[in-house]
């Protein structure tokens, strides 16, 4: 079974290609720095990064900015915020929220894969006011409530 797809308009002032999918069955696509020299974010630093990317997603979508896992693992490297979301009525640039959790600076160099980008399908809750809610075996229990197995 092959993934559903959605046409989404692009504008592309990165000067690299567009984000893609790297394999048939891969859910995000990796998205670039667009930054004209390359940006050093010490320990624990952040830094608002620029896609070059503007886009009008469909109404009733989303696209989610997520970490790289690759990123967090080798380099500490992820992303505030997360995952962001950028809803179908915003036409502004795309930019991503970064922080080196690590211990050394991490530079973000022109057009190095920063992110991943997910478009899905949005539910919209109604809210249903009521005086009481079902009963669980859970119940009200919160952190941790269900143990440790």
């Amino acid at each position: 079974m092959s993934a559903a797809t959605v046409k989404v308009k692009v504008i592309n002032g990165s000067g690299f290609d567009l984000p893609a999918y790297a394999t048939p069955a891969s859910a995000g696509m990796d998205v670039r720095a667009a930054v004209a020299e390359a940006v050093t974010l010490p320990p624990l630093g952040r830094a608002l990064i620029p896609t070059g990317l503007r886009i009008a997603l469909p109404e009733g979508y989303e696209c989610q900015i997520r970490p790289r896992s690759g990123l967090a693992l080798r380099s500490g490297i992820t992303i505030l915020n997360s995952p962001g979301t950028i809803d179908a009525d915003y036409r502004g640039e795309i930019s991503i929220i970064m922080i080196n959790l690590s211990s050394e600076p991490f530079t973000v160099n022109p057009g190095e894969r920063i992110a991943q980008m997910v478009v899905a399908p949005v539910t919209q809750a109604v809210w249903e006011p009521c005086a009481e809610l079902d009963d669980t075996d859970r119940g009200a229990g919160g952190f941790g409530h269900t143990g440790v197995k």
